[in-house]
């Protein structure tokens, strides 16, 4: 089983669909990389050779920010928003959407469960 950046990657999926169960690695950069490192897409991960996932593995490693580095720079960045108190910034601190969505109704992925309003009078 392919072991790379941290992720086992499933014995039965094509190479190209098994390289996108790494965070911030997509299908586009998955063909990117095996391109790159010259491997047919449609192999499937348990027919890798150690040779060609440590290929894999190195170009992943050099070339692409995956994984926890990636999650703590979003994180950072997100942080950074709201620390200059932006407007995205101010949307993020008030648990709001950030992307010009209406928010009359809907909305109600990023605002939580309703919470019942007892009393209200109109």
């Amino acid at each position: 089983m392919a072991h790379i950046a941290g992720i086992e990657l499933p014995k039965e999926k094509r190479v190209v669909i098994g390289l996108t169960y790494i965070y911030g690695i997509g299908k586009s950069i998955s063909q990117e990389i095996l391109k790159k490192v010259s491997i047919d897409e449609n192999k499937k991960v348990k027919d890798l050779t150690p040779e060609e996932e440590k290929m894999i593995r190195e170009t992943i490693q050099n070339d692409y920010i995956v994984e926890g580095e990636l999650r703590t720079q979003r994180a950072m960045d997100i942080k950074r928003l709201m620390e200059i108190g932006c407007y995205r910034g101010i949307r993020h601190k008030r648990n709001m959407p950030v992307r010009g969505q209406r928010t009359h109704t809907n909305a109600r992925t990023r605002r939580g469960k309703r919470r019942s309003v007892i009393g209200k009078k109109k």
